[in-house]
Formats: C-alpha cells, sequence, structure tokens
C-alpha cells in the first residue's frame, strides 16, 4: 500500500520556510491549545485576584509552549510533514522535546493546585481534591519512574518509526493526530520528573536527574545516525514524495536523521541548565535556612548566658 499523500494534496510545491509557516489549521490542535491557554490564563487571573502573584516568566514559558505546538500542528508545516521525512522529523523533535519543556517550565500542575476551588465539605473531594488523588495514584508513580520513562522514550522512536505502526498511523487522519499527540505525551511524562517545577510522585536528587536526561539522548543520536547512514529509504510513507516537490527520497531520509541527530542535544542542554540553575538555587536556600537556625541557636545561647550572670548577680546580693 502506498501511504505517501495520504489523500492529501499532492501538487504542494517546493518547501521553504516562509510557505510552510502560512495557516493550515488542524481543527484538534487548535481547539486543544487554545483550551488550554484559557484554562491557564483563567487561573493566573484567579490568582491575581485573590491577591497572589504568579511569575511572569511562566506564564511567558507555557504560552511559548502552546505556541511550538500551533507552529507545527496549525501551519502548513504539518502538510508538508505529510510528504517530507525531513519536516515531520522538525514537527516530532518540536512536539516531543522543546514543547514539553517549555509548557512544564510554567508549571501548569502548580498553577492548577493553588487556582482550583477545594472542597466545600469536609469529607467531600472538589476539583483541587481529585487532582492531588490523581497525582498520589500508583498509576501517575508508574508513568513518571524512570523504568517506565525511559524505555518508552525509546520506543517511541525505534518501534515506531523501524515498524508498520508509522505506516498504518500515517495512513489516516484520526491515526497521524494519534501518534502527534503520543509524541507529546511521552515528552511531558519522560521530562516532568526531570524537570522538578510542577510536583509529582517521582523526584529524584538533581544527580540523578541529570543522569535520566541523558539516559535517553544516545539512543536520539544513534537512532538519527541510522537514517543518515541507510542506502535506501527505510519509511514506506515517504518512499516515493510528490514529484511536485522536487526532492530525492533518500537524501530527505538522510537530512531528518541529521535533524533527530543535532536536535537531540539542543533541549539537553536547555534542561541541564535549567537542573544546575535549580540546584544552585536549592543550596542558596538550604544554606539560608541554616544561617538563619544558626542565628536563632546563638541567640538562646546568649539569652542563656545573661541569665545565668543575672543569676549570679542575684546570688551577691
Amino acid at each position: 500500500m502506498d501511504h505517501s499523500g495520504h489523500g492529501m494534496n499532492m501538487d504542494l510545491p517546493p518547501f521553504t520556510l516562509g510557505r510552510g509557516l502560512e495557516l493550515s489549521a488542524d481543527p484538534f490542535f487548535l481547539i486543544g491549545s487554545l483550551v488550554a491557554l484559557a484554562l491557564y490564563g483563567l487561573g493566573v487571573v484567579r490568582l491575581v485576584r485573590r491577591g497572589d502573584k504568579w511569575p511572569v516568566g511562566r506564564t511567558i514559558s507555557f504560552v511559548a509552549g502552546m505556541l511550538t505546538i500551533l507552529l507545527v500542528m496549525c501551519t502548513k508545516l504539518n502538510d508538508y510533514g505529510m510528504v517530507m521525512f525531513s519536516v515531520h522529523m522538525v514537527q516530532h523533535m518540536i512536539i516531543s522535546m522543546l514543547s514539553p519543556i517549555l509548557l512544564l517550565m510554567g508549571a501548569p500542575i502548580t498553577l492548577a493546585l493553588r487556582a482550583l476551588p477545594v472542597a466545600a465539605r469536609r469529607g467531600h473531594k472538589g476539583p483541587r481534591e481529585w487532582l492531588l488523588w490523581i497525582l498520589q495514584s500508583r498509576y501517575m508513580k508508574i508513568i513518571t519512574h524512570p523504568a517506565f520513562t525511559i524505555p518508552l522514550f525509546i520506543a517511541s522512536l525505534y518501534a515506531l518509526y523501524f515498524t508498520p505502526i508509522f505506516d498504518t498511523l500515517m495512513g489516516s487522519k484520526a491515526g497521524h493526530i494519534g501518534m502527534m499527540v503520543h509524541f507529546l505525551a511521552v515528552g511531558l511524562v519522560f521530562f516532568w520528573p526531570i524537570m522538578g517545577v510542577d510536583p509529582g510522585p517521582h523526584r529524584p536528587g538533581y544527580i540523578m536527574r541529570m543522569l535520566e536526561l541523558f539516559a535517553g539522548m544516545p539512543f536520539h543520536a544513534f537512532f538519527g545516525i541510522a537514517l543518515m547512514m541507510a542506502s535506501e529509504p527505510m519509511i514506506g510513507t515517504y518512499k516515493n514524495p510528490p514529484a511536485s516537490l522536487g526532492i530525492d527520497a533518500l537524501a530527505d531520509q538522510s537530512a531528518a536523521g541529521g535533524i533527530a541527530w543535532a536536535f537531540s542535544e539542543v533541549p539537553s542542554v536547555l534542561v541541564l541548565l535549567a537542573l544546575l540553575f535549580q540546584w544552585y538555587r536549592s543550596e542558596q536556600r538550604q544554606a539560608r535556612r541554616t544561617d538563619r537556625a544558626a542565628d536563632r541557636d546563638g541567640d538562646k545561647e546568649l539569652e542563656a548566658y545573661n541569665a545565668y550572670l543575672a543569676s549570679l548577680a542575684a546570688r551577691g546580693r
């Protein structure tokens, strides 16, 4: 079965960045992104109205994350991604690695926990209690544990692209949407415990988070190298690109491999810098707490010594 094109317009002109950024909205991702932005905005407004503060940087990060999703799914990039492996790989890398990092830096779970109303009566569960119950559930402990997230992150590359699953999913619009949602979800559960911004059931120390981060990255690089070194097209969907594009399938596959290989480094560096910054701030807070505790202990010792001198003076009198 020839999956190329998938019933789309096969007369796409040669790809350029400007043409790729033209609007071509996918309704599922457009509506989902707008709803997510609206809910986040409502949460921020709720906090501000009751006099609480919410960091502007977190809002900017979340909005930027949603914009990256809209960029790859609601522009012509999505149309070209159906017939060009290289463009599809740009979509995959952004929605599975860059978008999750930006969204998680926006701390949406923390915002929800602060903005959602609590139960009106004791013994009942309100929206906030239900969210806490989900976060503390056994299911969440499993899907955020590195023994699950790292193999899932790796399998999303090898088991998907090097088996007939990819061609099957690309054969329908629903399958393609489901695959992109999967990429986003995998990125979120992989980076969630590593970023450590939002509360979660799995929160390792900083060194362990760095190890988790770099555990999956070499497999990303090997995947890209495998595509670059292949002597023939490996993905049925992209074996016969439209003649109007004027591209060679093998050269396009090599470009896709190069994108996968190179892109894995950028998010890794961003997350590593964020972790080092968090670690530094954590050490600073711990140092301040230690200093305050030492000051309190010193004050108590001084008070005790003064009381002792006062008792001696009283005895002398």
